[in-house]
């Protein structure tokens, strides 16, 4: 992106320029490179999208499901027209490599999207029992907050449910990743949703999103982020008593068993570890491996760390871009120095700069990936959550301890077994975490995500994730 774009809040379907001539600069991690801003907004901001959503509630929830349905099929239509687009915006403010930007965040988010427009037509939307019609309704106004880490991925798994059970919205997208948030409110102003009902206020966490956590008039708060940040919005939203949804991070297990294919599971366990360079919070940073095949797996994720290339996020080549700020950098630096000092073999990677880098992205956010072999259960390494490109490889002497360490987190987000297929599914069973890979299995969307422990509560995707946004009422007749 080589021009400045300058966005503003959307409010009531306009571009609002807001109360505060305070501005953000959005910042290319890959170059230090200003290439946008957006308004620092404030709390009077989000009064005013509030009053815009709940405007718009009675009109927006009398609409038939079908024709929600529809709108939610025109959003996923703009989403991919605009793919390129929302690749180089996403790259460009993040640091994720284009290609993968494109696939995460335009082609992946237009599934989610499709799949609940499809879940419109077999949800029971009403049901009788016995005397009692059991109907279900959308709780109101939602107010959403999202990470930069998946910024259309985790906007739309919580938009489409929302606004398919009728809810209206008001939106806050991580400082971040502002200028994804304001394509996708020009996607949704072209499928043709109504004023009012999708709104976003920009700014900093502390002030918009507790805006949102404590407002009287906001009825539910769907929130993606770290376990710190989800705890605060906890606590604020306890004074009107509004639903909470929650995802929050991980410290996910790959456990690799003795009957395993082992150069299929270190293949597939260094993809979920390192995908979007290791910041997404189902990775797979934990690998656990058989004592005795220790040095035989450490030897083939080295293998497999040597083709993930680092660079600029715009060439096609590049599988692990910079981390998504100079703070992001500085973190996860700090993390493989913590690994070190606390006697974990670096088996590949491991402190200072990334070197080899192309002249244009050398000064940028960039960390080395990292593998740590011997890694003990307890290390700082082991528990914390990086949210980098770091690899941490524990051995275990039996099958009972790789499941204790497993669930030995306060986390339980997600999680993989490599081995014997029906010995791989009784030990998936085993693990408290909100979802499990067994074999390399493919994704499906339409299954719920969410997590166990301090890794949040409710679910998104699939019939869960639209349940969410709905109230249950029971008429007695």
């Amino acid at each position: 992106m080589s021009t400045k774009r300058a966005v503003h809040h959307w409010i009531d379907g306009a571009e609002v320029a807001g109360d505060a001539t305070e501005r953000i600069d959005v910042v290319n991690p890959a170059t230090s490179a200003v290439i946008g801003d957006l308004p620092a907004g404030t709390a009077a901001d989000v009064d005013r999208a509030v009053a815009a959503a709940r405007r718009a509630l009675p009109q927006w929830s009398a609409v038939p499901v079908s024709e929600r349905a529809a709108a939610l099929g025109r959003i996923a239509d703009g989403l991919l027209a605009r793919i390129d687009d929302i690749g180089a915006t996403v790259s460009s403010e993040m640091g994720a490599p284009v290609e993968y930007a494109k696939a995460a965040q335009a082609e992946v988010p237009a599934q989610i999207v499709r799949n609940f427009a499809a879940l419109a037509g077999e949800f029971a939307w009403e049901e009788e029992l016995g005397n009692a019609l059991v109907v279900r309704e959308p709780v109101g106004v939602v107010g959403a907050i999202t990470p930069w880490n998946a910024p259309l991925y985790q906007t739309v798994a919580k938009v489409a449910p929302a606004l398919l059970a009728g809810n209206t919205m008001v939106f806050k997208p991580s400082v971040l990743t502002g200028l994804t948030g304001d394509l996708f409110a020009q996607i949704t102003a072209a499928a043709g949703i109504p004023a009012g009902v999708f709104n976003i206020v920009h700014g900093a966490g502390s002030v918009i999103g507790d805006a949102i956590s404590n407002h009287a008039d906001i009825d539910m708060v769907s929130f993606t982020g770290s376990t710190g940040a989800g705890k605060q919005v906890s606590i604020a939203a306890t004074g009107t008593v509004k639903r909470v949804a929650l995802e929050l991070g991980g410290k996910s297990a790959n456990i690799i068993l003795e009957d395993a294919d082992l150069q299929k599971a270190v293949a597939i366990g260094m993809e979920y570890a390192w995908v979007n360079g290791g910041q997404t919070c189902a990775a797979w940073t934990r690998m656990l491996v058989p004592a005795s095949r220790h040095d035989e797996i450490v030897e083939l994720a080295v293998a497999a760390a040597r083709s993930f290339t680092v660079g600029d996020p715009a060439d096609p080549a590049t599988r692990i871009g910079p981390m998504c700020s100079t703070k992001q950098q500085r973190r996860v630096a700090g993390y493989i120095e913590r690994g070190i000092a606390d006697g974990a073999t670096v088996a590949f990677g491991g402190a200072g700069p990334v070197e080899g880098l192309a002249e244009n992205v050398a000064g940028g956010a960039y960390v080395r990936p990292t593998i740590f072999a011997n890694v003990k259960p307890d290390a700082v390494i082991a528990q914390e959550e990086i949210f980098g490109p770091v690899l941490s490889i524990i051995p275990y002497a039996d099958e009972e301890e790789a499941v204790a360490i497993a669930n030995n987190s306060i986390f339980g987000l997600g999680g993989a077994v490599f081995g014997e297929p029906d010995h791989a599914l009784a030990v998936a069973r085993r693990m408290r975490t909100g979802q499990v890979i067994v074999n390399g299995g493919e994704y499906n969307l339409a299954a719920p995500f969410g997590g166990y422990k301090q890794s949040g509560n409710g679910r998104e995707l699939g019939r869960p994730g639209l349940e969410e946004f709905l109230e249950v009422k029971s008429i007695h007749r």
